[in-house]
This record gives structure tokens, sequence and C-alpha cells, in this order.
């Protein structure tokens, strides 16, 4: 795991605020909004990025059955606040073997959910089939919340949408277990939680948050 905080778009170093620059730099994409080193999930790693975000901290919740929480991450720095978190949640997959889904809220711009997905980002928009029906909703804090399927690699299926005036990504491994977004699932902005965030159920660092 990192050790220090990377770039949201590629994953490559970041440059600190200094003498010559307020703000932190990719030597690829200029300023950016710093990924935090991603640590072993637990209750107390999700509560600093809940506590720091500026952004939802998206969750099905009540989880799927036999799902639990894999990691969690989170982009901006001490000045600015999360301005893109990332949950994933893992568990057995609706047709069967071991899935995954990683949610995403971030502000326009930042670029991580587009790494997640494996596309050109930072943001869905240009990938996504809006001349199209949605192709799924969730609810997402109470609302029903659209979301289209986005172009990605084959490996993962790809849906985003707009909550709370923000994207929201959500990113499923295998592609078959994109059938988890058909299932009505029940988001949670875990900012509005309170202690219902302590009966999180915790597995294994899931790679895919990496």
């Amino acid at each position: 795991m990192r050790g220090e905080p990377s770039c949201p778009k590629c994953g490559g170093r970041v440059r600190a605020p200094g003498l010559f620059a307020d703000s932190w730099q990719c030597d690829v994409h200029g300023v950016v909004h710093p990924l935090q080193p991603v640590i072993p999930p637990s209750v107390e790693a999700l509560g600093v990025v809940v506590h720091r975000a500026q952004v939802p901290v998206w969750m099905p919740w009540p989880l799927p059955v036999g799902w639990m929480f894999t990691g969690v991450a989170c982009a901006g720095d001490d000045r600015s606040g999360g301005r893109a978190t990332a949950v994933v949640c893992s568990g057995p997959g609706p047709l069967g073997g071991f899935g995954e889904l990683i949610l995403v809220a971030e502000e326009l711009g930042v670029g991580l959910g587009a790494r997640y997905a494996g596309i050109e980002g930072p943001d869905p928009g240009p990938h996504m089939k809006v001349d199209e029906p949605p192709h799924t909703k969730v609810l997402a804090a109470g609302r029903p919340t659209p979301l289209w399927h986005v172009n990605a690699p084959a490996d993962r299926a790809v849906f985003a949408g707009e909550a709370r005036g923000l994207w929201l990504w959500a990113i499923v491994w295998p592609e078959q277990s994109g059938l988890l977004m058909y299932e009505e699932l029940v988001l949670t902005d875990l900012r509005d939680a309170g202690g219902e965030v302590d009966l999180v159920p915790v597995g294994a660092l899931s790679p895919r948050i990496l």
C-alpha cells in the first residue's frame, strides 16, 4: 500500500504545495486533489473519511446478503477536505462467484471514478449513453437516482449519474455481477448514518481500491 498521496487520475506521484505552487501537482495531470494513502478497512478508517469528506460517502445499506465493506479511499487534503470518496464492498455475485462494487462520489474533474472505471477521464459524460433512457436506478439518500451505462473495459460493468449535484459512479467486477445494480440498491450517505456506521461488517482489503 502506498505511504504517500498520489494522483487520483493515474496513481502517479504528486508534489505537495510549496514555494512556487499552492496546490498539489501531478507531472501528467497538473493540479489535482491528492488521493490519500489507503489503509486496511475498519470502522475507524471509514470514520476518518466520513469526517473529512465534503462529498457523499456512499454505501449500500443494508448491504446485500453476505457482502462486507472492504476498502475506502479519499481524494483531497486537510485544507480542501475530501473532494472524492470511494467505498468498495465485496461479496457473493448475483450469478455465483465473487463480486466487488466500488461507489465513487466526486466533484467535477477529480478523475477518481474514471480511474477505477478504466476509462479516459476525468468525468463520465463522454462515455455515457445519455441518448437512451437510464439503464437502472438506485435510491440515493432517499431520492430515486437514474444511472446510465458507461463504456468501459469488458471485465467490469460501469454506471454513472448524478446524486446531490455530484458524480456518482458504480463500478462492478466481474462484468456479469453488474446485475447487482438492477436490484433496487438503497445507498446511504455515511455522513448521515451516525452510529449505524459501527454496525458495518468489515472484510479484508480489496486490491481494487489501491
